[in-house]
């Protein structure tokens, strides 16, 4: 059995910040809202989003979140197609002003930002590099450097790290040993 990841659920303080941010900013819509309860429809309101229409929800928030300590999830992880679109996303949280801390994180085998959301849940945009590193690694880079010259410093960086190589390589390897 392959498991794959679906969805999270965020408890959230408030609904509405949360659901415009993600909206505003992450690019996701409302799949779906309704009563946590169905038994008390004027209850406690769930919300789904998405931004794929194969899946009803990626992520839900339910606002239950009191003024305690924060959830115990480290982050959310989203994954883009390029290091042209992790910019992009740069670019919007930076354009958009509610976020005011970005961190480019070079992975290695992935180049990501983090950054919180309104509620202070971290998220992770990446991309995969074109290489294998073992994990964990974690070295910054600079938003402004070209795709040729982030992937020179990765190469700089962890080449000479155990088990650095191609993606190919190690997925051929990994295939092998792992099977599909």
């Amino acid at each position: 059995m392959k498991l794959r990841w679906s969805h999270c659920v965020l408890y959230v303080r408030d609904l509405d910040a949360m659901i415009d941010f993600y909206r505003d900013v992450l690019g996701f819509q409302v799949s779906d809202r309704g009563p946590m309860d169905p038994a008390t429809p004027d209850g406690i309101q769930l919300a789904f989003l998405s931004q794929v229409g194969s899946d009803h929800h990626q992520i839900a928030f339910a606002p239950v979140r009191g003024d305690g300590p924060s959830t115990t999830l480290d982050h959310i992880a989203f994954r883009v197609d390029s290091l042209d679109e992790v910019k992009e996303m740069a670019d919007r949280l930076a354009a958009d002003g509610r976020v005011t801390e970005v961190s480019p994180v070079n992975h290695g085998n992935a180049w990501s930002i983090y950054f919180p959301d309104p509620e202070g849940n971290r998220i992770e945009v990446f991309c995969d590099s074109p290489f294998h590193v073992r994990q964990p690694q974690l070295d910054g880079w600079d938003l402004s450097m070209s795709e040729a010259d982030v992937r020179r410093a990765t190469e700089e960086r962890f080449g000479s790290e155990p088990d650095f190589m191609p993606m190919p390589d190690f997925l051929t390897r990994h295939r092998r040993t792992h099977g599909d």
